[in-house]
């Protein structure tokens, strides 16, 4: 009997609308979280003016946002590989649009603080939106699909600070707030059309299901799945030669034995993964990949978030009636265009290197 996997039908189909559509709705979703981390680069010195919090203050409001997306990247993961990726999706949007605009609304310093570690747990999802988008592309094409994808945090970042520039000119910060969440809303409204992944569907041994997403799919594409029945295992065409020693380690065990294998459903999964990556054969790889997105990530938002910092200091440098006309200018948010350009650019490269190799 014919048999054919996932990546064989992606493959056939290509990308098409159904892929348009994934890439409009986990696009949207980094463009939320996009703006609601960027928000943190104007929130701050407003915040410390109208509540004369110490500048140490100041800097756990940010902080707290990411300590919130460390705990969120760790947790979301779970909850995907064992509940699904449209519950995370779900889950992530509700949590990071609902208490992002009850933020607006805080009565003082402690509850915002508080407000935002959510909200910076829901964040912590990014990851989530970009790999259920990628598991609906074509494996030989995913490297150039995520350099398009990492454009929509650049669209959110100038979202952002062209708000910012609108809202804190002539309203409070608390307007900025709860128009910064409305992306995420948006989200809402288009939940029950989103489809499942449907490799997640294959390895929780849920073959039908999957076939149903893969045919409405090609449906939509105007394109035939190819003869045979669906399976989780086989060995994946991507269409390009792999080069590298290491591949047949990056295999997962359910394709190398040729057995359905619910490894993302078992405790030790999770576990054994890590293991498998930090094994003696992965270990220089996996620690250069950690190292280079680290480095990337650190440099942006060091840079990002500095920005309205710089822009104080320069400030307080100048004379009183310099200080009044830097106040009305738009240094600021010109800066945060170029450094969220810049730094969309790099991690598009960084994004072209994990996901074509």
């Amino acid at each position: 009997m014919e048999t054919y996997t996932t990546d064989d039908a992606l493959t056939v189909m290509g990308f098409g609308k159904s892929q348009s559509f994934v890439l409009a709705y986990a696009g949207m979703g980094w463009v939320a979280e996009a703006m609601e981390v960027m928000l943190l680069s104007f929130l701050g010195p407003v915040v410390r003016e109208e509540w004369n919090v110490s500048p140490q203050d100041e800097s756990l409001l940010s902080s707290v946002v990411f300590a919130g997306m460390l705990i969120g990247a760790f947790t979301w993961g779970f909850i995907s590989d064992r509940y699904g990726r449209r519950t995370v999706l779900l889950l992530s949007t509700l949590l990071t649009s609902g208490l992002g605009f009850l933020s607006a609304l805080s009565p003082n310093y402690l509850c915002l603080i508080a407000l935002r570690f959510f909200v910076g747990i829901g964040v912590g999802s990014g990851h989530v939106f970009s790999s259920w988008f990628l598991e609906f592309v074509p494996a030989g094409n995913r490297g150039t699909w995520m350099v398009i994808f990492s454009f929509f945090w650049t669209i959110g970042t100038v979202l952002e600070a062209s708000l910012a520039w609108v809202v804190l000119s002539s309203l409070s910060w608390r307007w900025l707030l709860a128009l910064s969440a409305l992306p995420c809303f948006l989200l809402l409204p288009f939940f029950r059309i989103t489809p499942e992944s449907p490799r997640y569907l294959c390895a929780q041994n849920r073959m039908s299901d999957a076939a149903a997403v893969l045919e409405r799919m090609a449906n939509a594409n105007q394109a035939a799945l190819p003869l045979g029945v669906l399976t989780f295992c086989g060995e994946t065409k991507t269409g390009y030669v792999s080069h590298t020693s290491e591949d047949g380690h990056l295999i997962p065990i359910s394709e190398k034995e040729h057995t359905v294998v619910n490894v993302i459903c078992s405790k030790s999964g999770a576990i054994a993964a890590l293991r498998k990556l930090l094994s003696h054969n992965l270990l220089r790889s996996t620690l250069l990949l950690w190292f280079v997105y680290y480095a990337s990530s650190f440099a942006y938002y060091g840079i990002a978030l500095l920005t309205s910092q710089l822009t104080d200091v320069n400030r307080s440098c100048s004379s009183d009636l310099i200080l009044e006309m830097h106040q009305k200018d738009g240094n600021l948010y010109k800066d945060t265009f170029i450094t969220s350009l810049a730094g969309r650019i790099q991690g598009s490269r960084i994004n072209f290197v994990r996901f074509s190799c």
